[in-house]
């Protein structure tokens, strides 16, 4: 018999999104920005789809616009010691809240915007991105909501 009792405690605790990532260039581009404001940490996982293509790049940039269209700022870059070049491999960066705004003070910027930035070998390549805050200022129920297209 399955659990009557509720138990979201990641859910409520942590918030994800994915994204499926086909810029179809070769040039660094966006993933999605995504406001920090209200969580502790930020988590990017790249998972290889399609290509077996070199990730010349994987960074979390920080923003002071929503859109992304101020100064980019760079918070964290992985150093790739072995290339996600398989299907399903994947790579992990993370930053805290404390480092975007140590950056932003850095570079004279008010940072309250992340995104990943990745770059493919090939136009072809793609992932799946997933964004993971955690750390919420308030945590609620399905802060991690069911997502189906």
């Amino acid at each position: 018999m399955a659990s009557p009792q509720a138990s979201v405690s990641w859910s409520a605790s942590n918030k994800l999104t994915t994204y499926d990532h086909d810029p179809d260039t070769t040039g660094a581009t966006d993933v999605s920005w995504q406001d920090m404001r209200d969580f502790g940490t930020f988590s990017a996982v790249f998972v290889r789809t399609i290509g077996t293509g070199v990730t010349s790049t994987f960074t979390i940039l920080g923003n002071s616009e929503s859109d992304g269209s101020g100064t980019d700022v760079t918070i964290k870059s992985h150093a790739l010691g072995s290339e996600p070049n398989a299907i399903a491999d994947f790579i992990f960066l993370e930053c805290t809240a404390k480092e975007v705004q140590q950056e932003g003070e850095d570079n004279s910027q008010d940072l309250r915007y992340v995104s990943a930035n990745i770059t493919f070998a090939t136009a072809t390549d793609e992932a799946i991105v997933a964004y993971i805050f955690g750390e919420p200022r308030f945590a609620y129920l399905n802060l991690t909501a069911d997502v189906i297209a």
